[in-house]
C-alpha cells in the first residue's frame, strides 16, 4: 500500500527547514513529513558566502525565534552550542556575517535528515482522485541521480512549495565559461587557471556592491568594472519606520488592502531590498575610488549610467561592448569574464505543479489567488492543501521571499494544516474544502 504523509515540502532551504523545526515543536501526534531538495546536502547561496559578509536581517529574524524566543534552535542557541556566545555579544552587532548564519542554519538542517531526501528534484506533481472525481490526494514525482536517474513518488495530503528563487539575466543571455551569475561566483573563481586582468561587474544593487568588492580585494592585479544604468550606488533604507514593513503585522495590512495600495506599498518601500546597497559598504567602495584617483591608479572604474550592449566570447577572454546612456559612446574592453549581479526572482510554482496547478484559482491580474494562511485557493474539486513559501510577494508583501517572516510563516503553515482540532486535516468527500 502506498505511503501518505501528511506534509511533503518541496525544498529544503530556510522556509522549509524553519517548517520542520515548527513540525518537531508542537508536541502530540507527530505528523508524518517528508522534505524533498534537489541539492546533495543542505546549503544556501554557497557561492555568495563572501568573506566579510553579512547579514541584511537581524539574528533575531532566525528560523525560530519570532515564533517560538525559547527554541532550543535559535542562533543564540547555535552560538552556545558552539562556545561563541560571549564572544559574539563582545562584536555588540545584530548582523552575523552570512558565512556564520550559514552555518546556523546547517547546524540546524542536521537534526533532521531522516525527514529529507537530498538529490530529488520534483519532475511534476499529479492529482489523485477518489471514485467520485475529487482530489483528496497529490503524487509528488521526483527524480533521484541526475537526468537518468530513477524516479519515485511521494503521497500527500498536503504539499508545501518553497522552491525558492532562480537567478535571472538579460533576456537572451546564457551563462558560459566567462558569463557567470553571481550565484555561481565562488566556484567560478575557483576553476580560473591564471590571474585575471580585468573584471566587469554588471549591477548596481546589494550582490553587485559584494561581487565588486570582492574581486577588488581578492585580485590585487585586476581591473573591476562595475557597470550599472543608475548614476550611483543606492543606500538601502534600513531605518526603523522602514523596517515596519519587515514585520508580521505588515502582512496582515498589506493582504487586507485592496490592489492599487498592494501596489502603492511595493513601489515605497522597494528601497528597502530591490537594487539598493548597504551603506557601509557603499561607502567602502567610494573610499576605495577616490585613495585610487588620488594615487592616480584607478583599478576601480565605476562605469555609471551606461548598458553592457554586446558580448563576444574570444575564448581567452571575452570582448564587452559598454554603452554611455549619457552621450553614446562605446567602449570596448578585453575582460577575464563578466558577472551578472542582476537579482533573482521566485520560481513559479506552476512549473512544479503540473497537472495540479489546473486546480488553482487566479486573480484578476493573472496571479495565483493565494489565502492569508498561504494556502493556494482551488476548485471545489481540490480537497488537499498546496502551500506557498515565497512567490506571494502579490498577496503578502515584499517580505514573502526574505527571512524576516520565515519563522512566524512556518508556524502560520502549521497551524492551517493541523486546523482548529490541532491535528492534520483527513479529507473525504462528506467534508470537502472547496474555496472556489
Amino acid at each position: 500500500m502506498t505511503r501518505v504523509y501528511d506534509l511533503v515540502g518541496i525544498g529544503f532551504g530556510p522556509s522549509n527547514l524553519a517548517l520542520a523545526v515548527a513540525l518537531a515543536e508542537r508536541g502530540g501526534t507527530p505528523l508524518d513529513a517528508v522534505f524533498l531538495e534537489k541539492q546533495e546536502a543542505f546549503g544556501w547561496h554557497r557561492d555568495m558566502l563572501l568573506d566579510g559578509a553579512t547579514m541584511q536581517v537581524s539574528f533575531l529574524k532566525d528560523l525560530v525565534t519570532m515564533r517560538n524566543p525559547v527554541s532550543r534552535h535559535s542562533f543564540v542557541n547555535y552560538l552556545h552550542a558552539k562556545g561563541r556566545l560571549a564572544d559574539f555579544i563582545n562584536l555588540k552587532t545584530m548582523y552575523p556575517t552570512r558565512l556564520e548564519f550559514h552555518d546556523y542554519l546547517s547546524w540546524v538542517a542536521a537534526d533532521f535528515d531522516d525527514r529529507v531526501r537530498y538529490g530529488a528534484e520534483v519532475v511534476t506533481v499529479r492529482p489523485v482522485e477518489d471514485a467520485d472525481g475529487r482530489v483528496e490526494l497529490l503524487d509528488v514525482v521526483v527524480q533521484r541521480g541526475g537526468p537518468d536517474g530513477e524516479l519515485a513518488t511521494y503521497r500527500a495530503r498536503n504539499l508545501v512549495v518553497a522552491a525558492g528563487l532562480r537567478p535571472t539575466l538579460p533576456d537572451g543571455m546564457v551563462p558560459d565559461g566567462r558569463v557567470w551569475h553571481s550565484q555561481e561566483l565562488l566556484t567560478r573563481l575557483d576553476g580560473l587557471t591564471s590571474p585575471p586582468r580585468r573584471f566587469v561587474v554588471v549591477g548596481a544593487g546589494q550582490s553587485g556592491a559584494e561581487v565588486t568588492e570582492h574581486l577588488h580585494r581578492r585580485f590585487p592585479g585586476a581591473e573591476i568594472c562595475a557597470v550599472f544604468a543608475r548614476y550611483g550606488y543606492s543606500p538601502a533604507d534600513d531605518s526603523p519606520f522602514a523596517n515596519r514593513i519587515f514585520d508580521p503585522a505588515a502582512v496582515d495590512d498589506f493582504y487586507a488592502s485592496p490592489e492599487p495600495v498592494k501596489r502603492m506599498l511595493l513601489d515605497y518601500h522597494a528601497n528597502t531590498n530591490y537594487a539598493v546597497v548597504d551603506l557601509d559598504l557603499l561607502r567602502e567602495l567610494y573610499r576605495r575610488v577616490y585613495e585610487e584617483r588620488a594615487a592616480g591608479t584607478e583599478r576601480l572604474r565605476v562605469m555609471n549610467m551606461s548598458r553592457v550592449t554586446g558580448l563576444s566570447d574570444e575564448g581567452t577572454h571575452v570582448e564587452v561592448t559598454v554603452r554611455s546612456l549619457a552621450d553614446g559612446e562605446v567602449e570596448r574592453l578585453r575582460a577575464d569574464a563578466v558577472v551578472y549581479a542582476t537579482g533573482y526572482r521566485p520560481v513559479d510554482p506552476l512549473d512544479l505543479l503540473g497537472a495540479a496547478g489546473a486546480y488553482c484559482l487566479r486573480d484578476e491580474r493573472g496571479g495565483l489567488r493565494v489565502g492569508r494562511d498561504h494556502r493556494l485557493e482551488t476548485t471545489g474539486g481540490m480537497d488537499c492543501g498546496i502551500y506557498l513559501q515565497g512567490a506571494t510577494e502579490h498577496t503578502h508583501g515584499i517580505a514573502s521571499t526574505l527571512l524576516s517572516t520565515t519563522a512566524v510563516r512556518a508556524g502560520e503553515i502549521l497551524g492551517s494544516i493541523l486546523g482548529p482540532a490541532g491535528r492534520p486535516h483527513v479529507p473525504s468527500a462528506s467534508s470537502p474544502r472547496a474555496t472556489g
